[in-house]
């Protein structure tokens, strides 16, 4: 599980796009492209390098209130993260 003091950040070869012709949140990396469903480019814009996945949880909670984003977000943080996308 995503630790605590983790403060996550897109790779240094990924770009989070936005496709107008598809209407579509991307990640542009290296050789692929990968389309962006839910709320997921919601989560990864917060992921600058400065935020500590708490404070990640804790701004999608305020946002999004009701939503699941306590158990959610850590692990999908954790799924990127083992895709190399996230350092």
């Amino acid at each position: 599980m995503a630790g605590t003091g983790w403060r996550p950040a897109l790779a240094r070869s990924v770009v989070l796009r936005h496709d107008r012709v598809r209407q579509a949140e991307l990640l542009v990396l290296p050789e692929r492209v990968v389309v962006l469903s839910g709320r997921a480019a919601d989560v990864l814009r917060l992921c600058d390098g400065h935020r500590q996945v708490g404070e990640i949880v804790d701004a999608l909670a305020a946002r999004f209130p009701g939503a699941p984003v306590a158990e959610e977000v850590p692990r999908f943080l954790d799924r990127v993260r083992e895709e190399g996308w996230l350092r």
